[in-house]
């Protein structure tokens, strides 16, 4: 994408589009720990393969995963 001065781009268009980005990275995220971990993966291998600490992986999804 070569963008120049005269070829404007909206910052808001832009920005929504990295928070729904976000979003939907969070949400598969929790997916994919909650399946992890009903296949009895550890918090550190989950956290090696999110390239992580163990202690990140499970502040973040511990509460989630109870439920």
């Amino acid at each position: 994408m070569n963008e120049t001065p005269t070829d404007p781009v909206d910052p808001a268009t832009g920005l929504r589009a990295v928070a729904a980005l976000r979003k939907l990275a969070d949400h598969l995220e929790a997916l994919h720990v909650r399946e992890a971990r009903a296949r009895s993966w550890s918090w550190q291998a989950i956290a090696d393969v999110l390239g992580v600490t163990r202690q990140a992986v499970h502040q973040k999804h511990a509460p989630r995963a109870r439920h």
